[in-house]
């Protein structure tokens, strides 16, 4: 009986360990970012997008949604069918790409420093301007509505 009971604390306190150390790892990997990853279903196209600078130079460069949602994952923002930013805060380095993910069936013009529209369900890669002395911070805009998210850029 007293083995019982002692095998039954001990496998309480690995689950115990278990759920904190998940939980620890997630909070650290999220801090100030939640990144929302749909999975698209077969009769929505996967799409590829260009690279754009937020100075208005365009650069193309073709890459496909699956390999986007993994070299992005991070700096990913997501757009809803209600033109709202998931996440809506965030803080990014200067000079790196960010992913604006249309996730709606409608076409979206999309503002992060300069304007540019997102087919339904596309992408497209930003690249963030380098900061010197200070950091900045960008507004993004979304069809009609008006800073949906928060961009802090650091150097």
């Amino acid at each position: 009986k007293n083995i019982k009971i002692f095998i039954w604390i001990i496998a309480s306190i690995i689950v115990v360990i278990t759920v904190i150390l998940i939980f620890s790892f997630n909070n650290k990997q999220t801090t100030n970012q939640k990144v929302i990853v749909e999975p698209i279903p077969a009769s929505k196209p996967v799409s590829t997008k260009s690279v754009t600078k937020t100075d208005t130079k365009t650069e193309t460069a073709s890459i496909a949604y699956a390999d986007a949602l993994v070299k992005y994952a991070n700096t990913r923002i997501q757009l809803d069918t209600a033109c709202q930013a998931h996440p809506s805060n965030v803080t990014y380095k200067d000079n790196i790409g960010i992913m604006i993910d249309n996730r709606s069936p409608e076409t979206r013009t999309v503002k992060v420093g300069t304007t540019f529209t997102i087919k339904p369900w596309g992408f497209k890669i930003v690249v963030l301007p380098d900061v010197y002395l200070t950091s900045k911070t960008i507004l993004v805009n979304c069809d009609q509505r008006k800073n949906i998210a928060t961009i802090l850029i650091q150097e």
